[in-house]
């Protein structure tokens, strides 16, 4: 089993926090934009080859990885919507960091004036939720986790609004598999 991907990327961190937690061997391949566009449709990381078996989202792949040792992955609707809630925030927040990266000023375009709202939207909502003091942690608290630590890493967003989050996160990155999954700090 092979899983390409970025060691920055919240989403493939989520993807290696699981092989942790799993404990199935698999070989990560640190791949680029450029090498992203010419081995996945998406174009994007993570992606991951298991025999004829080729995914290409993290949620598939942590699916993927949770079945092949017997692990329920997102066991209510309400876990899958909070983990598809944190994917919403993460897709928003890099899209425009990206985008500002480009040099792009996004005070002028109401499209990503929206998306920018929306990042604080969402991160109102998930400060309000019970979140755990500890593991085990869900696939959206994970999630979640990466978001923060991603976004601290690039500075996208100012967590002072938001003491909840903080204050999980702050417990989250004490864990083992957290720290063994921490990206680069260049």
């Amino acid at each position: 089993m092979k899983l390409y991907g970025s060691y920055t990327s919240p989403f493939v961190r989520h993807v290696r926090i699981v092989l942790l937690e799993t404990g199935l061997d698999c070989e990560f391949i640190e791949t680029d934009q450029t090498g992203s566009a010419a081995q996945s449709p998406t174009q994007r990381v993570p992606f991951l080859q298991d025999g004829d078996i080729f995914l290409t989202d993290s949620a598939s792949i942590i699916k993927y990885l949770r079945e092949q040792v017997g692990q329920d992955y997102c066991k209510t609707a309400k876990e899958l919507d909070e983990l598809c809630l944190v994917s919403t925030l993460m897709d928003a927040t890099v899209n425009l960091f990206f985008i500002k990266r480009d040099g792009v000023d996004i005070s002028g375009i109401p499209y990503l004036q929206r998306q920018a709202a929306r990042i604080h939207t969402t991160l109102k909502e998930l400060n309000q939720l019970p979140l755990p003091d500890s593991a085990p942690y869900t696939d959206a608290h994970i999630r979640l986790a990466c978001f923060i630590g991603w976004a601290k890493l690039r500075s996208q967003v100012d967590f002072s609004a938001y003491p909840a989050l903080e204050k999980f996160y702050t417990k989250a990155n004490q864990h083992p598999h957290f720290q063994a999954t921490q990206p680069p700090q260049s």
